[in-house]
């Protein structure tokens, strides 16, 4: 059996038309229908009925396209991994990260750490804290870098980094000898707090506050960096980790605030993996030395 046969009865499975299948695998429309015919010959069975200009899967096509499907991706599985070790790649680390996460200094710590261990072939993959543990649990990944920890006990989970929250607001102008004093109650109830831009600890902080101060206006925006512009235009002020608005402190463009009056929660950083092998345990290992 060829698998070029097995791989366009999947194209034309899934598009349900010959035409479109030879465009998508640079084939002439015969070549397609030859293979189609020759594979229905190989295992006895009729895989595609005509409907008008259309094809479709017969029961016997729908049963045997997910064994195709399976087949096609274990022999890709194969394929990539000998690529990978005739390049030099003695094994592989698929990680999964939160975008909050990739948007410190983990891509430095990512170029580090492959310099150090040239064999292991890194992937990255983007995906919110809310759906990694999912990714673990599917062994969709290795390893997952997350804001959230997994609640799941097949997921172990080892807390990498607590940052403090900050009250921040935009700049006011002044310098710290001619600003006035700033109140954070009356910050808090003459601007809009920006909300759930970071897992984690925003249900729990947003009772308090509606607790101790009932008439504070709030939005959700789900992301650090929109939340920091919107800060810094005048549209609100928000309860940030330190480590994500430390440069707009610094250079000025943020105001941070002192508000003893709310007991500010922690954020925090994990690692969840479901198995500890060697090459998840050296990245933890490696990963342990930074602060991201």
């Amino acid at each position: 059996m060829d698998f070029n046969w097995l791989r366009t009865f999947v194209s034309a499975a899934e598009t349900a038309n010959f035409r479109r299948t030879a465009e998508l695998l640079f084939l002439s429309q015969p070549t397609v229908t030859v293979h189609i015919k020759l594979l229905e010959k190989e295992i006895g069975a009729q895989l595609f009925v005509r409907e008008g200009r259309n094809i479709v899967l017969t029961e016997e096509g729908r049963r045997y396209l997910s064994y195709t499907q399976r087949m096609l991706a274990v022999y890709d599985e194969g394929v990539a991994d000998l690529h990978s070790y005739q390049q030099g790649f003695s094994s592989t680390l698929t990680i999964a990260i939160s975008p909050l996460i990739a948007d410190t200094i983990l891509p430095y710590v990512l170029k580090s750490f492959i310099n150090k261990y040239p064999q292991v072939e890194i992937s990255i993959r983007i995906i919110e804290s809310i759906d990694i543990e999912a990714s673990i649990i599917a062994e969709e990944v290795d390893i997952g870098l997350s804001c959230l920890p997994s609640r799941d006990p097949k997921v172990k989970n080892h807390s990498l980094y607590r940052d403090s929250l900050v009250f921040v607001a935009p700049h006011d102008g002044f310098d710290s000898e001619r600003a006035h004093p700033l109140d954070a109650e009356e910050i808090l109830e003459t601007n809009t707090l920006l909300t759930h831009n970071h897992p984690g600890y925003w249900e729990e902080l947003c009772q308090i506050i509606k607790v101790k101060y009932p008439r504070v206006k709030m939005m959700k925006v789900s992301q650090v960096h929109i939340t920091k512009r919107f800060i810094v235009e005048g549209l609100g002020v928000s309860f940030l980790p330190g480590s994500t608005v430390r440069r707009e402190l610094l250079e000025g463009r943020l105001l941070e605030i002192d508000c003893p009056s709310i007991p500010l929660p922690e954020a925090h950083t994990y690692a969840l993996m479901k198995y500890e092998h060697s090459v998840q345990k050296e990245f933890l290992k490696f990963l342990s030395n930074y602060r991201i």
